[in-house]
């Protein structure tokens, strides 16, 4: 017997809209805000739906502009299924990068890396299979929306 290797399978994209960050500060460990999230849509072969208005995205940055992202926020689909997203992960690049996108530029994601990783959870059983599922997630952060692509672990 040999140890699977894991592959990975689109199953859902999320586009969120956000609300201008509040600023915090700094922290113990880097720049602190909370940027609110105002919401958006989720589309994909897996499900499809609003992201609610609710939930924000508590990040710490760094001091060479990487930025350490913790999200967590909820998913109504379509068929009226409410899930939550807990969301970690890194966002990091070239420090010319990292200030257009502070300054709201739109940068090629190719020029910087987000990734992050995933938990989902529900209590409706149509979609409990989330409930036992990994996901690895890649983004790009634009002006006042972030694009998440959500991949299940196979």
């Amino acid at each position: 017997m040999q140890v699977p290797v894991p592959s990975l399978a689109h199953s859902f994209t999320l586009t969120v809209t956000l609300d201008p960050p509040i600023e915090l500060g700094p922290g113990r460990a880097g720049h602190r805000r909370i940027i609110p999230i105002a919401g958006g849509q989720a589309t994909g072969p897996d499900l499809t739906g609003q992201v609610l208005g609710v939930g924000a995205d508590w990040q710490t940055v760094f001091a060479d502009s990487s930025a350490h992202l913790d999200t967590r926020y909820a998913l109504k689909t379509d068929d009226g299924a409410v899930i939550e997203v807990i969301n970690i992960g890194t966002r990091h690049g070239p420090k010319e990068v990292m200030e257009r996108l502070a300054a709201g530029q739109d940068v090629d994601p190719a020029d910087y890396y987000m990734r992050t990783a995933a938990r989902l959870e529900t209590g409706d059983p149509r979609y409990s299979w989330v409930n036992h599922t990994i996901f690895v997630c890649a983004g790009l952060r634009r002006a006042s929306a972030v694009e998440v692509a959500f991949y299940k672990v196979c």
